[in-house]
């Protein structure tokens, strides 16, 4: 499979204009702000008052105890900890509807059958795919540098330890939203609109887990078929206790390989 770096790199760049240029893109980078405004102001800025209180202190350990994530309130900086604990489960959400049109709207415009006249269809699914997980790096250091801002604000001297912990954190996430952008990329190409892409991810998420539960119960096996859907690894992540090489690698293989699914698929569609 040949790949022309530079038609990749034009359509990575595309990904990242179109974001600004069109209603949607606009209107999900207001809903981006407007949701972090409230998480940094009233839940991450008041992280160390939360934390350092005697009344908060016995409740917290015993239920991040019983949680595994007592771990976390004893890192230095006290508003990473909230951050993580909103961020974890908040990108991989925001990247399902945010990524959900990488080429649906090309369906729809019938746009698409020019494209793939100077660019190879694993070109633009490719291209798509790194283009919106560019994206969502960018909004996801934009978060962690607000979260460092305001720990040093609190506290000049937690800037060193909030670089290091929102470097690492920043990463772990990265690893974390792979998969989720990808099974968007897989999405796309077997439906013909966002809404029904962010209609297919739900039914994913939803039903998938029954179809397997029932499936284990029906022949005595799990199949490892959980293996299937992203995120699997973020209950193992958590606690940040003893994150493994494993712990990165199962997002990774998933994330290849709902992209090459998603070229076999293209290969073979009609447009």
């Amino acid at each position: 499979m040949n790949i022309n770096l530079s038609r990749l790199s034009n359509i990575i760049t595309f990904e990242i204009v179109r974001l600004f240029k069109t209603k949607r893109g606009l209107l999900a980078l207001l809903a981006f702000a407007t949701i972090w405004f409230i998480i940094l102001y009233y839940f991450i800025s008041t992280a160390a008052d939360i934390v350092s209180s005697r009344s908060f202190e016995r409740m917290a350990y015993d239920l991040f105890g019983a949680l595994g994530l007592s771990a976390l309130l004893d890192w230095p900086v006290s508003e990473y900890a909230i951050y993580w604990l909103v961020a974890v489960y908040f990108f991989p959400i925001f990247a399902l509807s945010v990524c959900s049109d990488q080429i649906c709207s090309d369906k729809q415009r019938g746009t698409l059958r020019f494209i793939t006249l100077r660019s190879t269809r694993a070109e633009l699914i490719l291209g798509r795919y790194l283009g919106q997980l560019l994206i969502v790096t960018i909004l996801i250091l934009m978060t962690s540098i607000a979260t460092a801002v305001l720990a040093s604000i609190r506290d000049l001297a937690l800037l060193p330890a909030s670089l290091q912990i929102g470097a690492k954190l920043c990463f772990e996430l990265f690893i974390v939203v792979m998969p989720f952008i990808a099974l968007m990329s897989l999405l796309n190409t077997l439906v013909n609109s966002a809404r029904l892409a962010i209609v297919a991810a739900m039914l994913f998420f939803g039903l998938g887990p029954l179809i397997i539960a029932v499936i284990k119960h029906q022949f005595g096996q799990e199949f490892y078929l959980n293996l299937l859907f992203p995120g699997g690894q973020i209950s193992s992540i958590l606690s940040q206790n003893s994150v493994v090489v494993s712990h990165y690698a199962l997002p990774v293989i998933q994330a290849v390989v709902l992209l090459v699914a998603s070229n076999l698929i293209m290969k073979r569609a009609s447009i």
